[in-house]
């Protein structure tokens, strides 16, 4: 595994962060919808608990944003070349710390369908389905990673 720090976003992060959204390949095809003109803004990273994988060189890797109010992991993206190094599993572990730290004791996913497999290798448990609304024209897997 490369030399990796993870460490909080902040506001200057934004471009990174949108553009490695943006250019995310599990959202190309039928999906590409869901994160045309998306923007992971600055207000958005300083509200919420947003953490940055970066490599050595300060390349962005990864991210992740969890809603403490709302118990909820938001935003969950490891960038294209750095799939299968260990970094999604890296941010998944984090992100739980950060939740404990925080007295929640579970975090809500709603995940985008072909991440359903990660989650579960990472210790979600599946909990229902959310049906297609909105922009969102398929069915979504709702899982929970338990903190406790």
């Amino acid at each position: 595994m490369p030399d990796i720090t993870i460490r909080r976003a902040v506001a200057d992060d934004s471009k990174r962060l949108t553009r490695l959204v943006r250019t995310s390949a599990a959202y190309r095809g039928d999906y590409a919808a869901m994160v045309d003109g998306y923007q992971v803004g600055g207000a958005y990273i300083e509200h919420h608990r947003v953490f940055v994988a970066v490599g050595g060189d300060d390349r962005v890797l990864g991210f992740y944003a969890l809603l403490v109010d709302e118990a909820e992991l938001d935003l969950a993206f490891v960038a294209d070349s750095a799939q299968g190094l260990g970094i999604g599993r890296l941010l998944m572990e984090h992100m739980t710390g950060q939740a404990r730290e925080a007295g929640l004791p579970a975090v809500r996913v709603v995940a985008h369908p072909p991440a359903e497999d990660f989650y579960l290798r990472t210790g979600a448990v599946r909990t229902g389905t959310l049906p297609p609304a909105g922009r969102v024209h398929w069915a979504r897997p709702e899982l929970r990673y338990d903190i406790a």
